[in-house]
């Protein structure tokens, strides 16, 4: 999709801190971090968001949990004695501003519940 901003960030087209590649996912910090560590997972292959996600997406649902984990990893929040957040968030008023399918990878502090 040439005018989506993942994609540009995925192609290398637009500039983000990266903080990892696999052959599947491009992982990212956030710009407008919600916690400490704050990275968001892409898809290489553009998906809208979670709703258009089929069978066959599979592969790539399962490398973004995989990297997700890796970089909660290389983040050091992914200790039992401290732990991560995981979320997709789907449409507007879940405030997904790109559609692209992203997972949020957010640690580094207590969360609350309701998310915030």
């Amino acid at each position: 999709m040439t005018d989506c901003l993942f994609c540009k960030i995925v192609s290398g087209d637009v500039d983000a801190d990266v903080v990892m590649r696999t052959p599947g996912t491009v992982a990212f910090k956030d710009i407008n971090p919600a916690a400490p560590v704050h990275v968001l997972v892409v898809p290489r292959r553009h998906i809208e968001n979670a709703a258009f996600v089929e069978p066959e997406h599979a592969p790539e649902v399962a490398e973004l949990l995989t990297s997700a984990r890796a970089v909660a990893e290389m983040e050091g929040i992914a200790s039992e004695e401290r732990g991560y957040r995981l979320v997709f968030n789907v449409g507007p008023d879940a405030l997904n501003s790109v559609p692209h399918l992203h997972l949020h990878v957010i640690g580094g502090r207590k969360m609350t519940w309701p998310p915030g």
